[in-house]
């Protein structure tokens, strides 16, 4: 029996992390699509990550460093999920995609909840488990992974209107956009980090000439 297809947008997520297929569909009928809650989603998303580097058990922690850097993670997270919407949305104009940027910026981030969840129940484990049980952690690890990507891939599917082949194709060649926007991007912040080191430069001998 499903649920109430008037629910609150905050349930959405929920809902279609556990119906992957109809509750796109679903979602996509009703157009409860809700920028709001995926804005949430994706902070969480970044927030877990943070977690994830600094509260998971010792035992377990491979990525554990002296100083400790925010902008990693900034990158691992908001900006490559914002970064795989652009160029899902810029691409799939060309493969004659019917998803607007604020349904693929939302299905995208509700197909990150079981994910999340499962990282909330690793970081926890990680505090309580021995070596001998990593099992126990790999298995969720893994969970939570394949779960996302199977919600993604329905996701995209039900936004397009494509077939499986057509957005396995499409999702592939958004990660070769990813890295292409990623790149010019690189690109840009290093221009603009010469043009500012080269303005200083002038200021701070003018202001040296004019001392004089």
């Amino acid at each position: 029996m499903r649920f109430d297809l008037d629910m609150p947008a905050w349930k959405w997520p929920f809902y279609v992390a556990r119906h992957p297929f109809e509750g796109f569909e679903d979602l996509r009928w009703k157009k409860a699509y809700n920028t709001k809650v995926a804005m949430v989603i994706v902070l969480c998303f970044f927030i877990i990550t943070v977690c994830q580097q600094v509260m998971t058990g010792f035992l377990f922690n491979t990525s554990y460093v002296k100083v400790f850097n925010i902008v990693p993670l900034l990158v691992q997270t908001i900006i490559l999920f914002f970064t795989w919407v652009i160029g899902n949305w810029s691409l799939c104009t060309l493969f004659d995609g019917e998803g607007s940027v604020k349904a693929i910026c939302s299905v995208s981030a509700y197909a990150l909840v079981p994910y999340l969840i499962t990282q909330v129940v690793v970081i926890i484990a990680s505090n309580v488990l021995l070596t001998g049980e990593a099992a126990f952690i790999v298995f969720f690890q893994y969970l939570g992974i394949l779960w996302s990507v199977v919600l993604m891939i329905s996701g995209i599917k039900t936004v397009h209107q494509y077939s499986i082949p057509k957005t396995l194709l499409a999702m592939v060649f958004t990660v070769a956009a990813m890295v292409i926007i990623l790149f010019l991007l690189v690109l840009l912040l290093s221009l603009f980090q010469q043009v500012y080191i080269f303005g200083f430069s002038i200021y701070t001998e003018l202001m040296y000439r004019f001392s004089l």
